[in-house]
């Protein structure tokens, strides 16, 4: 059962029914799941509550029925759907899933083996627990924004897409994974109070080691590596084209001028030592970017790396769609939808060897399995339904 929005409890059912598990979305009419009316991009740029393209990218391969939780009624239907689950995701702020009268205290009452997956802001407990926020806010307050920018003395960037809300997923389906062995041992289920603020720091724990132990904070570099020179983008010949390139020690550095056919460079004083070429990057960086300006980034990849010296193709979104390591994974899969059309779904980044995921469906309508949901699920009659659906309880 998934009482949640926008990414960091969704996603966690989504990956949950790739991989099998019945997962029923409970969304309403009065207050539809944010992705599907707020944020673009939308079919033809058109918004409306089935052309929300982050919402069909995030809730592909589960169920959706609407109930309106603040009736009675609505709160009681929804008992007797949790009564035939195994697990509870929901993400809102701490306090509000105890308002509806769905809490975890009240929820085990239903299913005293129940496996509840709380994916808070701040968690559960604490004197920020009740503040609501979203992902860029989280991800400023995690840390992630002061290291990201140009380089020193230049002001924070707000990072796009990689929020903690995202990041908190992983630990979610950890999470949920080993309430259910404990389950399994033991016959009892549990709450897991997850916060995505907490998650967020756990990707920047070599920053907060250093500061901890040396005294010393970490600053945005921009495309700089404290230790590894040339580290950078660099530009290649065409509109936009980039190759990326990293060199840690002399032997890469030896490669690299090999592989790129400037013995010079190597020779010269000023690069023959990593310490050398840090105080002189920005030289340094100049001289490659003549180098790389004059092939295809695809040229520039391969050359390097067949000399060993770490280099990739700055890929455009585009390219994603064809680059053939990708293909050959299928990790792009078709699937229809009644107002996108065919169009590709992300497979998992892992295959499971005896049990790999399977993408059935696309997202679902609003409601759109209520009669099979409460009528096969839940076992209430046709009529029974309808005279919900007439009250405004399936809604």
């Amino acid at each position: 059962m998934e009482f949640a929005v926008f990414a960091a409890g969704p996603l966690v059912g989504k990956h949950l029914a790739e991989h099998g598990a019945e997962v029923i979305r409970v969304e309403s009419h009065a207050s539809p799941d944010g992705f599907r009316v707020h944020y673009p991009p939308f079919k033809d740029n058109k918004p409306g509550l089935e052309r929300g393209g982050s919402y069909a990218l995030f809730n592909d391969q589960v169920l959706n029925v609407t109930l309106d939780l603040k009736q009675p009624k609505g709160v009681s239907l929804a008992k007797q759907l949790v009564s035939k689950a195994d697990i509870v995701i929901e993400n809102f702020a701490a306090g509000v899933m105890e308002r509806l009268g769905l809490g975890y205290s009240e929820l085990r009452r239903v299913k005293s083996d129940l496996i509840v997956l709380s994916s808070c802001n701040q968690g559960q407990t604490g004197r920020r627990a009740t503040q609501r926020g979203f992902g860029s806010q989280l991800t400023s307050m995690s840390g992630f924004t002061y290291l990201t920018g140009y380089g020193p003395g230049e002001p924070p960037m707000l990072l796009y897409g990689p929020y903690v809300d995202f990041v908190a997923v992983g630990f979610g389906l950890i999470a949920i994974l080993a309430a259910l062995d404990y389950r399994h041992r033991t016959g009892k289920g549990q709450h897991i109070d997850l916060s995505q603020y907490e998650a967020g720091i756990q990707f920047i724990t070599p920053a907060v080691l250093d500061a901890q132990v040396n005294g010393r904070v970490h600053e945005p570099q921009g495309n700089r590596d404290p230790q590894a020179a040339p580290h950078g983008v660099y530009p290649c010949k065409g509109e936009d084209q980039w190759c990326a390139i990293t060199v840690f020690d002399d032997d890469e550095w030896t490669a690299f001028c090999r592989a790129a056919e400037r013995p010079q460079w190597r020779s010269e004083a000023r690069f023959q030592t990593p310490a050398g070429r840090k105080t002189h990057e920005q030289e340094l960086d100049r001289l490659i970017a003549e180098w790389t300006s004059q092939f295809d980034a695809q040229t520039i990849m391969q050359r390097l790396q067949s000399a060993g010296v770490r280099a990739g193709v700055v890929q455009s979104v585009p390219e994603l769609f064809s680059c053939p390591q990708l293909v050959h994974r299928n990790q792009w899969v078709k699937l229809n939808h009644p107002e996108f059309g065919t169009f590709e779904h992300e497979a998992p980044p892992f295959i499971l060897s005896e049990t790999p995921a399977q993408l059935r469906r696309s997202s679902a309508l609003l409601g759109e399995h209520n009669d099979y949901v409460f009528e096969n699920i839940v076992g209430l009659s046709q009529p029974e339904v309808q005279a919900l659906k007439d009250e405004g309880v399936i809604a």
